[in-house]
Parts: structure tokens; sequence; C-alpha cells
């Protein structure tokens, strides 16, 4: 006997489909791609149009664990591909958060620098008062070197 138990499969007979089988199988996979997908009119109408929806949810095919658990999700979105014809090349781009706030930022600076230029903001106030100061101190130190120079020529054409 083989280790861990496990027997092989080559002993074992072979199974061989049944031909009328395959014929009917065939037969219903080329009714169903000549109908685009689209399930029997009878079948249809035995039911309401509420049945049908979810008989086509079940009939999806699914893929990995989906098809075992049923998976009640509302956060959960079906990645629906779209064709380059349903594409809107003119609708407007969302941007993403990063993107709206730096052209906020931006728009935030350029309303300050145009109230700054315009002397209304506190800065641009403080700015003005202490150029205004510095003026005042420069016309000061201007007039007493004139009166320094003033005396000097005088003093000068006394002697």
């Amino acid at each position: 006997m083989p280790r861990g138990g496990k027997k092989g499969h080559k002993g074992r007979g072979k199974q061989f489909s049944n031909p009328e089988e395959i014929d009917r199988q065939m037969k219903a996979q080329r009714e169903l791609e000549a109908n685009g997908g689209v399930e029997k009119e009878e079948e249809k109408s035995s039911g309401s149009d509420d049945s049908s929806s979810e008989e086509e949810d079940v009939n999806k095919k699914k893929s990995g664990v989906e098809g075992l658990i049923e998976i009640e999700n509302p956060n959960r979105i079906s990645q629906k591909s779209k064709k380059v014809t349903e594409l809107d090349i003119n609708a407007p781009k969302e941007l993403s958060r990063r993107e709206r706030e730096e052209i906020e930022k931006q728009k935030a600076k350029e309303r300050y620098m145009k109230l700054h230029l315009e002397g209304k903001t506190d800065q641009a106030r403080a700015d003005l008062a202490r150029l205004a100061i510095i003026k005042k101190q420069r016309e000061d130190a201007q007039k007493k070197r004139d009166e320094l120079r003033k005396e000097a020529d005088e003093s000068k054409t006394k002697r």
C-alpha cells in the first residue's frame, strides 16, 4: 500500500459520454448562441419579470469562491468594462482629492497676493507702516547731513 493512503486512478474503468447526450448539449448550445444568450420565450413567460431578473443573476458565470458563497456586500461594485463607443470624451474629468487641494491652494495664494498688492492684508499694512518709518528716518538723516555740510561750508568760508 502506498504512503499516505492515497490510491491511484490507473486501475479504474474509463467513462465514455453518451453520443445522444452530447448531441442534445450541442443543440442547446447552438440555440443559446442563435438567440444571443436570451432564454427561450416559454421559460420567460412562465415567470414574472422579477423572477426572470433573479434567474439572470443566478445564470451569470461566477469565478472563484463567488459560485459557492452568496455575497451580501453593499459596498462591492462589479467592474464593468466600457466600450470605446460608450466613452464620453467631452465629459469633465473628475479630479482627485490631491489635485483639487492643489488647485484650491494656488487660487488662495493668487487671491492673497492680489489683496497684498492692494494693501488690504495685515502683512501689507505692517510693511507699509515699516516703509513709512524707514522713509522718515532716511529723510531726517538726509536733513542732518545737509545741515552738517552747510555748517562745514560756512566754517571754511569764515576762515
